[in-house]
Order: C-alpha cells, then sequence, then structure tokens
C-alpha cells in the first residue's frame, strides 16, 4: 500500500526492486547537488550484470555532455579537464539510464561498458576485497 503524498516517489517495497521517479532532463540537472568544487561522485555500473565498475568526478559541464551525447564523460580532477571514457583507451561507457540519489549529492550511472573499465586493465575498479 502505497501511503506517499501525491507526487511523492512511493519507497520500494522489500523484494520488488527500485522504484523510481521519472524526471525530465532539466529536473535531473536541477536535482544534482554540485559541492564546494562543482563536482559530484558518479558510480559507472554495469547495466546488464550489474557489477559496479568505477566512480569517478563530473562537474555540470560533463553530466551535460553525459546527458545529450550517451557518451559518458567525466572531470578529470589530475587534469583539470573533461574526459570521455575511453577516449584515449577505447573503453568507452555508453549511458543507458541516469540516477540521482534522494539527497542529489551522487549520481548512478548504468552504462554499457566496452573493455575494462578500470585504467589498471581490471574489468572493474573494485576489486580488492578486505579479508575478514
Amino acid at each position: 500500500m502505497d501511503l506517499s503524498a501525491p507526487g511523492t516517489p512511493a519507497a520500494p517495497e522489500a523484494g520488488l526492486g527500485m522504484t523510481a521517479e521519472t524526471i525530465s532532463r532539466d529536473g535531473f540537472l536541477g536535482a544534482v547537488c554540485f559541492d564546494a568544487n562543482g563536482l559530484v561522485p558518479a558510480i559507472a555500473q554495469d547495466a546488464g550484470t550489474g557489477d559496479v565498475l568505477m566512480m569517478a568526478w563530473m562537474n555540470a559541464q560533463s553530466l551535460r555532455a553525459t546527458l545529450e551525447t550517451g557518451e559518458v564523460t567525466y572531470w578529470s580532477r589530475s587534469r583539470s579537464k573533461l574526459w570521455r571514457k575511453g577516449e584515449t583507451s577505447a573503453h568507452t561507457q555508453r549511458l543507458i539510464e541516469a540516477y540521482v540519489d534522494c539527497d542529489g549529492d551522487t549520481l548512478l550511472l548504468k552504462v554499457e561498458q566496452a573493455g575494462p573499465a578500470c585504467h589498471t586493465g581490471a574489468p572493474v575498479c573494485f576489486f580488492r576485497k578486505l579479508q575478514q
């Protein structure tokens, strides 16, 4: 039973997956809260497998470019410039779906990954697991 106020997205119910509120491109851009440096963390997830591929930073310009072209573009903090994923490696990411979290301070990008996601050549960046 949905007890949320009208116009408020329903919370996900246990076992039923994620409930998504669909918003316009302008609404999406307006929902993002960039930090003091004008950046927001973006988590890339394989749209087919669900694997978490990597985390990188986006600014407003890279987010707009990604939404307009479908080619995932990040902000390189080390080079202080836009970085289209795969521009030198050919290991590109094509945007399938984009989500902004409830606070607007983190993005989830569901992507189609070509080649390894990690600059080390690993399929994903999260390959080191804590030994317990």
